[in-house]
């Protein structure tokens, strides 16, 4: 599609979930929608849109034209000066309830054209658990996508809680259920999850209070994703088929337009490469030390944007680490252990100095597409995990909360290209899961496995695959109903 002029240029308004693992995907989606010809408006909360400014410079908002930047309140106190990720819980109640309206306002803003100098927005693609948005396209006609970030068996979990919850299997009666094997029951009427156990649902069902803030937040939300013109997923029919089956009996609109990430390194222009979205500054360093290293010789280590874990832990990853004798470049952010700076013990430092790259954030795509990475030790968040899949990288899992667990069941049950932690983590079972990986039988079929179903991502976005084409129906049929009506 060619630039359209301005006057009948499309105007979509993309509002991502206020998390780094939301705003990564949904800033993707957006450059694809402008490279097919709409203008973006990118609708950061105002915590997060400092965060950017500080971690990419002033200037790195100004890089395509027509594509701007915009934000809005949380409705939480400022604490802009923390370089971390909020509380999830206190920020899922905060949006659900106070962003309406200063979105409402910004939607007027921008449809004053003769003060905005933009188009009239003509549709919006909102995250799933910002469905909010919904009331606001309502008002002025026009469609609003979900863009659930989740993987498709993740939303097909948060999508059975209330009949969780009708059956009587959440909230849990007590602290002896995370126990007592209740976790282990066999859920057997989710449509395209056979087998599936309790614990393998997002973890928010864990809890002992029907009043659980996340418990009915996810409920919600994804009851309310029946009211948007459509929803969409970034994940791939062949690696998911089952249960995008079993969400389009419950969600007619469904599609999968994944992995997002291959479909805009397709795109010619190097100009989208400026826009970046790393809340933390990455370190170039991490990639100039792998290209030193041989092929498939390093595990990654990455914990994602939220997970925190104790010092203890953090101790016994760092040990299982160096007694595996593998090299490794572990991510640490800042924020990695709870309510202390991460402390690693000098002798572990000197011990695996050689083999070694400790970093505070980095850019994951790059890394695990790189030919030296030969594993990944992860919790298991969506894009970390599409991420490695289209890498062909096999993995450890050490799933965190949310649907993490979905993704580590996926990965290691079903795709064949995981392993778990799965109980606390301790060193002599991170260090021969580590070795097992890296140098292991089980490690040679995972990574074989995995090769084959980085072949299949790549197929899903060619022109005639499954997700080039749902995204192409996504933006004529819905995206621009509104703007040719």
């Amino acid at each position: 599609m060619g630039s359209l002029a301005f006057a009948e240029k499309p105007h979509a308004v993309c509002v991502p979930y206020p998390a780094q693992g939301h705003i990564n995907p949904m800033l993707k989606l957006a450059k694809i929608l402008h490279y097919k010809g709409f203008h973006i408006t990118f609708v950061n909360t105002e915590y997060n849109h400092k965060r950017l400014l500080k971690s990419r410079g002033p200037d790195s908002l100004h890089a395509l034209p027509s594509f701007q930047f915009e934000a809005i309140p949380d409705g939480l106190l400022d604490q802009s000066d923390i370089d971390a990720t909020q509380d999830v819980p206190s920020l899922c109640a905060s949006t659900q309830k106070n962003c309406l309206a200063p979105f409402r306002n910004l939607l007027l803003k921008l449809n004053d054209t003769s003060s905005s100098h933009v188009p009239p927005v003509t549709c919006i693609v909102s995250d799933g658990v910002m469905s909010f948005t919904l009331d606001a396209a309502a008002e002025l006609g026009i469609p609003d996508v979900l863009f659930w970030t989740t993987s498709a068996c993740g939303f097909m979990g948060y999508a059975q809680y209330r009949r969780l919850i009708e059956k009587g299997l959440t909230p849990l009666k007590d602290e002896s259920y995370l126990t007592n094997g209740h976790l282990d029951t066999i859920i057997d009427w989710i449509p395209g999850m056979k087998g599936i156990r309790l614990r393998d649902l997002p973890s928010f069902i864990a809890t002992m209070d029907l009043d659980d803030v996340m418990l009915n937040f996810a409920m919600v939300e994804a009851e309310r994703a029946q009211r948007a013109s459509a929803v969409i997923l970034n994940t791939f029919d062949a690696l998911e088929h089952e249960v995008l089956e079993g969400l389009s009996t419950m969600y007619p609109s469904i599609c999968s337009i994944g992995p997002l990430h291959l479909l805009v390194n397709q795109i010619p222009d190097k100009n989208y490469k400026l826009i970046g979205s790393n809340l933390w500054k990455e370190e170039e360093s991490c990639i100039e030390w792998l290209d030193k290293r041989e092929p498939n010789s390093v595990v990654y280590v990455n914990f994602g944007s939220v997970t925190v874990m104790t010092s203890n832990q953090l101790i016994e990853f760092a040990w299982g680490l160096a007694n595996s004798k593998q090299a490794f470049l572990w991510i640490i952010r800042p924020d990695l252990v709870r309510g202390d700076s991460a402390v690693l013990p000098p002798e572990f430092v000197e011990e695996t100095k050689e083999r070694s790259l400790l970093a505070n954030w980095c850019s994951q795509e790059e890394v695990l597409s790189h030919r030296s990475i030969g594993g990944f030790l992860t919790h298991s968040g969506w894009n970390s995990t599409l991420e490695s899949v289209c890498g062909g990288v096999p993995m450890i899992s050490w799933p965190f909360f949310a649907e993490q667990q979905t993704n580590c069941r996926y990965a290691c049950i079903e795709w064949g290209i995981g392993m778990e932690i799965e109980s606390d983590a301790k060193r002599g079972k991170i260090e021969s899961l580590v070795r097992e990986l890296m140098v292991g039988e089980k490690g040679q079929k995972l990574k074989k496995k995995a090769t084959e179903w980085k072949k299949l991502a790549e197929e899903t976005i060619s022109p005639t695959g499954s997700s080039f084409v749902n995204l192409d129906k996504i933006i004529n049929q819905v995206l621009l109903a509104s703007a040719t009506n």
